[in-house]
């Protein structure tokens, strides 16, 4: 059922003036995908306008396609033919490469935006599937290429797309005597990498708000004391939430936006609290002599799931905010942690160890069977796409600190090295970078 592959798909396309970008990229590197991919040909799109496009929409479809592991995209030099509609469609020719779907398309000028078609053709049925047409601008052609990715993968799947969504992660670059951290955000497969912040100072536990606006982190820029800050995206406003004595860490927003859940230890040992973004009024959830960290948010904001050693090891508990009743979720293994709760409350991902071992692991909250997704070591830090079928977390490689993901059933998953440092505290977006409606 699942293949093993040392396949390489290094993310490069056609370079311009609208996505030059100087920073390091993340490659990704497929090491496990489907033995049983559905085969699928992307013709190259029909570009209707006068100057080339900055970009090829059928090689970054091709390449999203490819990454997810659920997809054996033909190479273009196979194909016979190169449709542009349906009635150009051969489907016979198809068939004798094996192909199930075939994706065709053109692109063509429409005042100061771009017009974008594509249809998807169903080779076994002899119809099409799926046909719609977007408008964007020219900078946005990437966006619109993730978004046919996206609409593909759900006709075929039946499960939404992540390929129009982004990743937050830390880099940090070592010399004899200096550490330099950068706070990053890229696109899904890499590209795109804009910087948000750097800092001669550790940066830890980034997180999105809902709407993709904001993001919290950790930062000891003040004096070398850890501190949360807010951070508005668009504007780069940053304002500080909270800096007292002793720990501030572990920022997590609630499903609305409104709040925030952090830990500090002000009053004595480590606990959560709840912060009222707007008051800025802060409530103490948890009291124990113990360590409470770690806070993570159920889907309707009713609970909070997090890491506590009062019982003598890190397991997982929740906390439910009506009556402030906690119950334990993990007895397998002496050590669980970091985890979140997928959207459905079906599961939790976590780091799990096990002889010794720290991985990331799923633990199925309505029969209790817990499966091991990753056969990396030091794994920490996972984070699930807003589909809930990928989980993103940091790993070491050949001694270097790298991103990796695996699907939630444990058979898919590549690799994300930098070409630039180590990498680490990665963290899914909550929602897709841009979207468009189809036109009528």
């Amino acid at each position: 059922m699942v293949k093993k592959s040392v396949l390489r798909i290094l993310l490069v396309f056609v370079s311009s003036s609208f996505f030059t970008n100087t920073l390091a990229e993340l490659r990704i590197e497929i090491t496990q995908g489907l033995d049983n991919a559905t085969k699928i040909a992307i013709v190259p799109f029909v570009w209707k306008g006068k100057r080339m496009p900055p970009v090829k929409i059928d090689e970054i479809v091709s390449a999203d396609l490819t990454i997810s592991g659920r997809f054996e995209a033909i190479d273009q030099a196979q194909m016979l033919s190169y449709p542009e509609e349906e009635s150009q469609v051969f489907v016979r020719d198809w068939r004798m490469l094996g192909v199930e779907y075939l994706v065709f398309g053109r692109i063509e000028p429409d005042g100061v935006m771009v017009k974008l078609n594509f249809e998807m053709f169903d080779i076994a049925k002899g119809t099409t599937v799926l046909s719609q047409s977007i408008l964007g601008l020219p900078n946005e052609l990437r966006d619109m290429a993730h978004y046919v990715s996206d609409q593909v993968y759900k006709e075929v799947t039946g499960t939404e797309g992540a390929f129009s969504t982004e990743i937050m992660y830390v880099t940090v670059e070592e010399n004899a005597d200096s550490r330099l951290f950068s706070l990053n955000i890229a696109d899904s497969d890499g590209r795109n990498v804009r910087q948000i912040l750097e800092s001669d100072e550790p940066l830890l536990s980034a997180t999105w708000s809902p709407d993709g606006r904001f993001v919290s982190y950790v930062s000891f820029e003040r004096e070398g004391r850890p501190a949360i800050y807010l951070h508005e995206l668009k504007s780069n406003n940053r304002q500080v939430l909270t800096s007292f004595s002793g720990l501030n860490g572990a920022p997590a927003f609630s499903p609305d936006g409104k709040k925030i859940a952090l830990v500090l230890s002000k009053d004595g040992n480590p606990d959560i609290y709840i912060m009222e973004l707007q008051s800025r009024k802060l409530r103490r959830v948890t009291r124990h002599y113990g360590i409470d960290t770690e806070p993570s948010w159920s889907a309707d904001g009713e609970s909070i799931i997090f890491t506590s050693n009062r019982g003598g090891q890190p397991q997982i508990y929740q906390l439910r905010l009506e009556d402030f009743q906690i119950q334990r979720l993990t007895f397998e293994g002496d050590y669980n942690a970091k985890a979140s709760l997928l959207r459905d409350g079906s599961a939790l991902v976590m780091v799990h160890r096990r002889e010794g071992v720290f991985h990331i692991a799923m633990l199925d909250l309505r029969n209790g069977r817990l499966n091991v997704l990753t056969e990396t070591s030091l794994d920490e830090s996972p984070s699930v796409a807003p589909n809930g079928s990928l989980v993103i977390y940091a790993t070491q490689y050949r001694g270097e600190g790298i991103l990796a993901t695996v699907s939630v059933d444990g058979l898919l998953k590549f690799r994300l090295p930098s070409s630039s440092g180590d990498v680490r505290e990665p963290a899914w977006s909550p929602k897709t970078k841009k979207s468009f409606n189809p036109l009528d």
